[in-house]
């Protein structure tokens, strides 16, 4: 997808009631909301997108992601997504969908603008400002939406800047040819790591899978009851102000038929987490529990999730001790005109829809309540 200048708005410098950071999932369907309940059409709130393109973290999905593979992919709201193509890259479909989406309610999304900070303004107003690389915007209200693609997370083991091999994050995942007659160390124990693992052990040479945890893997029917258990378990937390853990790292890995065969094929045989990383491959210390070993590699795939893009809300100072931000419902406690949405518990497409409406509905019965913006 192309570049799209930075679409005509509310001016940089002016006032809004809203500004929305992110246009993925929960940034359109807090826009969604936002535009049904508006009082000012097109002018009482913005969404700063810092994409090149409609799309989302969705934009950057690996080419064999083909939309039939999805799993979970909920509409937004007030438009089906219907007609796909099963075998097109979900990057592609989805992408369309959510230009299309834009369109049709009329969102009023700039993009590309990158967001650096948001922060009190200096002149007492209890309005916050919002600093981009394409000018400031003053607005009574944030909704977060950033997500986590942007910040993919490696943990740090002794040895990893000596190796010799490649070392890539699932988020820039290039598909199995890439990986045709090497030696490939998968590390992760979720959904990717698994969907990639199973990919490459068709073309690599071999694969090496390796997890902190055990991996839960879970048979039959994850109904609404389930869901809402694992969502509980994040909310906890983030009630807590503890960093949040995702909603699929407390659901477990589904047990369809691809995995049990890669199971039974020894591909998704799991190994503990090695304690460093030579020039040639990774290395588990003899311990009184087990024996040393080392597994030579060409890449390491690091399939070890994201973590939250909030950086720009640190003038803010909103985390608790625990280091987390702590939420009630989407409210940030410690200041109620930021909402975090797809954060914690809402970083799932269904979950994502539920909170753009939840912190839009917030608002407007209290930080928006019975006042529209002048000028």
């Amino acid at each position: 997808m192309n570049a799209e200048p930075v679409a005509a708005g509310p001016a940089a410098g002016g006032s809004v009631d809203v500004v929305v950071i992110g246009a993925g999932q929960a940034g359109l369907s807090a826009a969604y909301h936002l535009r049904r309940t508006g009082s000012v059409p097109g002018r009482d709130f913005v969404v700063l997108d810092h994409q090149s393109g409609p799309g989302g973290a969705w934009r950057h999905r690996w080419p064999t992601l083909t939309y039939g593979r999805v799993h979970g992919m909920h509409a937004l709201p007030g438009m089906e997504l219907s007609g796909a193509d099963p075998d097109r890259p979900s990057s592609e479909v989805i992408g369309a969908y959510f230009a299309d989406y834009e369109r049709a309610f009329g969102l009023p999304v700039i993009r590309p603008v990158h967001v650096t900070a948001v922060r009190d303004t200096a002149d007492g107003s209890g309005r916050l400002l919002v600093v981009t690389g394409h000018g400031r915007w003053r607005t009574r209200a944030v909704i977060n939406a950033t997500g986590t693609w942007d910040r993919p997370f490696v943990p740090h083991v002794p040895g990893m800047a000596s190796f010799r091999g490649r070392q890539l994050h699932t988020a820039r995942y290039p598909g199995p040819d890439a990986f045709a007659g090497d030696l490939v160390v998968v590390v992760g124990g979720g959904a990717s790591a698994v969907q990639h693992l199973m990919e490459v052990a068709e073309t690599a040479r071999a694969t090496t899978w390796v997890t902190r945890r055990p991996p839960l893997f879970r048979e039959g029917e994850f109904g609404e009851q389930q869901g809402r258990a694992a969502v509980a378990l994040v909310e906890d937390r983030v009630r807590q102000g503890l960093p949040p853990r995702s909603v699929v790292s407390v659901t477990g890995l589904p047990l369809t038929e691809q995995v049990r065969r890669a199971r039974e094929n020894g591909v998704l045989e799991r190994h503990p987490m090695f304690d460093r990383i030579t020039p040639d491959g990774v290395v588990w210390d003899e311990r009184p529990d087990r024996p040393g070993r080392s597994v030579a590699a060409g890449t390491i795939l690091w399939a070890t999730g994201f973590r939250p893009v909030i950086a720009h809300l640190a003038p803010l100072r909103l985390r608790e001790p625990g280091g987390g931000i702590r939420l009630a419902g989407t409210r940030v406690v410690r200041d109620p005109r930021v909402h975090l949405v797809g954060y914690g518990p809402s970083a799932s497409t269904i979950g994502a829809n539920r909170a753009g409406r939840a912190a839009v509905h917030d608002l407007r019965t209290t930080v928006l309540a019975g006042e529209v913006i002048a000028g």
